[in-house]
């Protein structure tokens, strides 16, 4: 049957009447974070962080919805309410107590089910929500297990119409498959309003937070956190993680700035030449782009008379860092020059 018209809630009025109090940005207390949506979150707004398990989602919102909390009772805003379905109400009471973020406004609840965590906001009346994750929540009016193509659909559904009705911004937790994309499918991303990638090496303490969609805010933007035992911390200057602390006098190594997005990242690379015997040397790369190595040796070897072509070369950056600009290629080029003289770069 056709869709017969009704008389709508509120008569649509000239753009220039309509009040963009309640749409701007609010500071979440998190510094890095702000920067990458833009200013803070925006009343309504729902944000998907993904990420790769154990690189620290958790420990991230936990921080955040703390000192979302802080900020919010400042302001006079209601509590912020974390809900968790991946853990136990206790286990996510230690986390917080590790990181110091038992702030008094901010109210936990571990549910996997739709409706109740429904219940919860209806209850709290949170000036923020965190759900992690979004792939352990299912509606019991929906067929099919938690994570499932139709359960992360019926449950993203909800929350955003509830973020919605209520002007409540939302922060959800996904998950990352194998291949690097986001789990569940892939309407998930086009009903969010910002998607955000956080991301690094398990074993390096830098973690960087990426905006990859953004209707809000610049999605060229980069956060850096340092992911320490006693939680995490965001850094305005993270050089410290980057660069070794002694370059002076070993060859091999070469620092240079390369973008992530419009911020200036310092990077060093090193570069490691060792003699061989074998038929087919080594080409080792980490942090940088491999072909693109490969191609400076040849570069080396065809100008510069720099031949490698009877050693392993090893070239890898410091701190977990990714050199992926073009323009990194000089300073590979520098480091492995320097490792292969045994000279050390100014």
């Amino acid at each position: 049957a056709a869709t017969s018209a009704v008389r709508p809630a509120v008569a649509a009025r000239p753009i220039g009447e309509v009040s963009a109090t309640e749409a701007r940005a609010r500071p979440t207390g998190v510094g890095e974070l702000d920067r990458v949506l833009g200013g803070g979150i925006v009343p309504g707004a729902v944000v998907l962080l993904a990420g790769e398990p154990g690189v620290g989602k958790s420990t991230l919102l936990l921080d955040v919805a703390a000192k979302a909390s802080a900020v919010a009772r400042e302001r006079g805003d209601g509590p912020v309410l974390y809900v968790t379905g991946e853990e136990s109400a206790s286990q996510v009471r230690l986390r917080a107590e590790r990181i110091d973020a038992l702030d008094p406004g901010l109210l936990l609840a571990a549910e996997t089910e739709l409706g109740a965590l429904l219940g919860h906001v209806e209850a709290a009346g949170p000036s923020l929500l965190v759900v992690d994750s979004v792939q352990t929540i299912a509606s019991a009016q929906v067929e099919g297990s938690a994570g499932g193509v139709t359960q992360v659909r019926a449950v993203a559904g909800a929350l955003i119409a509830v973020a919605k009705e209520r002007g409540i911004p939302v922060l959800l937790v996904g998950h990352v498959t194998k291949d690097g994309g986001i789990a569940g499918p892939r309407v998930l991303e086009h009903l969010v309003d910002v998607v955000t990638q956080f991301e690094g090496d398990r074993h390096a303490r830098l973690r960087l937070l990426r905006a990859v969609k953004n209707r809000y805010g610049p999605t060229d933007e980069v956060g850096c956190f340092d992911l320490g035992e006693r939680g995490i911390v965001g850094l305005a200057d993270p050089s410290g993680l980057f660069l070794s602390a002694a370059r002076s006098e070993v060859p091999g190594t070469c620092a240079t700035v390369t973008l992530e997005g419009r911020r200036p990242m310092p990077v060093e690379i090193q570069a490691l030449v060792a003699s061989t015997n074998a038929g087919s040397p080594r080409r080792t790369t980490s942090g940088v782009d491999h072909s693109r190595t490969a191609m400076a040796l040849a570069v080396l070897s065809a100008r510069l008379r720099v031949d490698t072509s009877s050693a392993d070369v090893y070239v890898s950056t410091v701190g977990g860092a990714r050199a992926v600009e073009p323009a990194t290629d000089l300073a590979v080029a520098i480091s492995v020059v320097s490792a292969a003289r045994n000279l050390p770069t100014p």
